[in-house]
């Protein structure tokens, strides 16, 4: 081996970039699997109805759209905005929140805005977490609930995904014998990808049981306003005393069809928002203004976009839901969120979730979320997200009935062949 020059620069080495510290906490990328195939197939020039990822379909409204224009349009909207949110936009939440779950917020200490609800509990996680913190999180839950913590350096304990005496008798299990004693709680109801609806009545259970054991909790409520029958999802800072201990997670992504626009909140518990706010503002600058000046105007002006948003969903789900059961797959119907949380049917059960994935893409082209990507308790369903119109679910419905009728269907081949 030859000898370096004196003087010159080390040699980097090009291994793996899982030989770093906190990228070896991560595990493969479990959907890589699927979208390969989706793309090899698409390369062909083959139909694919993707209802894999959370990516709602429909056009931002227009009154916000024409708000975003306004403002771009202002070139003082072209400076650094503000970290923590503008001062309007905050207001709006903290109004949205008044009228919505009757909870008055501060909007100066108990608000601030963040680049989606994702970005907030990642950097919350990693401004409130030692290395070997004991983190609570359900399994299965949406990817980020648990590996915000994990890069942080925290260790996670799992406990059941549904909002009854289950979750309870884990947590308390959870206190009784981890050490070091749990620091935080994750919620998220409506739930990603389970689907599930907590009640206020099981919000004051927890956050009487934190508030006993000292436990931050985190709610994910990023859809809120995706529901589907009488009962409406609350707010868990509606528990008297949740503000004690309580931060909430919001979105406009999906409550106003705006994913790319990234703009989400955290609003509770000022000693969180202000370890937030302060995490935040060595990190960035906040959304770009006019998206701000948009999405406050998306809080404050005619909700009707939302109902709309909601009746879609609803119409897609029963559609979804009629056709799956007509073709012999029995999926329970979601009373929320936009997902449903398919059970792999038992004919398939042995081959797991990302097996089961790869062949519903292979023979009857319609691309959906392996379980196991949200926990390993999650390997035994898929997630089927409700993100394409009516005219191509049903196509979808008609090709998953094909596979499901053909007796010799077996795990995919390396060539994908069309539905019969």
């Amino acid at each position: 081996m030859p000898e370096s020059v004196v003087g010159s620069p080390p040699v980097m080495s090009h291994a793996s970039s899982s030989e770093f510290h906190r990228i070896r906490r991560l595990p493969p990328y479990v959907f890589a699997e699927v979208n390969k195939a989706k793309a090899a197939y698409r390369a062909t020039g083959g139909d694919i109805i993707d209802l894999g990822m959370g990516n709602p379909d429909s056009p931002t409204p227009p009154h916000i759209v024409a708000k975003l224009v306004e403002a771009v349009a202002d070139p003082r909207t072209h400076r650094y905005s503000v970290s923590k949110g503008i001062p309007g936009l905050r207001r709006a939440l903290a109004a949205y929140y008044d009228r919505r779950f009757n909870v008055k917020l501060d909007p100066e200490t108990e608000v601030v805005a963040t680049l989606g609800s994702k970005e907030g509990l990642a950097n919350l996680a990693a401004a409130i977490t030692s290395p070997g913190d004991t983190i609570l999180v359900p399994n299965p839950s949406y990817p980020i609930h648990q590996f915000g913590f994990i890069i942080a350096g925290a260790s996670v304990r799992s406990i059941p995904a549904t909002p009854d005496d289950d979750m309870l008798e884990a947590l308390d299990k959870a206190v009784r014998h981890c050490v070091p004693k749990p620091t935080a709680l994750i919620v998220n109801f409506p739930s990603n990808p389970t689907a599930y609806l907590a009640d206020l009545h099981f919000y004051r259970k927890i956050v009487a049981f934190c508030r006993r054991h000292e436990i931050w909790i985190m709610s994910d409520l990023a859809y809120s306003e995706i529901y589907f029958g009488d009962a409406v999802p609350p707010s868990i800072l509606e528990v008297e005393g949740a503000k004690d201990i309580a931060v909430e997670f919001t979105s406009l992504s999906k409550t106003y069809s705006m994913p790319g626009w990234r703009m989400g909140f955290a609003a509770g518990n000022p000693r969180l928002i202000d370890a937030l706010t302060r995490m935040k503002s060595y990190l960035d600058y906040g959304a770009f203004a006019p998206i701000q000046i948009a999405a406050t105007a998306a809080l404050n002006g005619p909700q009707d976009c939302v109902a709309e948003m909601r009746t879609l969903y609803r119409d897609r789900r029963d559609v979804l839901i009629k056709g799956l059961h007509a073709a012999g797959w029995n999926v329970p119907s979601p009373e929320g969120s936009m997902f449903a949380w398919a059970p792999i049917p038992e004919r398939f059960a042995h081959l797991g979730s990302v097996e089961f994935s790869k062949l519903l893409l292979a023979r009857a082209q319609v691309a959906v979320a392996p379980g196991i990507g949200f926990g390993e308790h999650g390997d035994t369903h898929v997630r089927i997200a409700l993100v394409e119109n009516t005219h191509r679910l049903r196509q979808a419905l008609r090709n998953i009935r094909a596979f499901l009728q053909q007796d010799n269907a077996s795990p995919a081949d390396p060539q994908m062949e069309p539905a019969q």
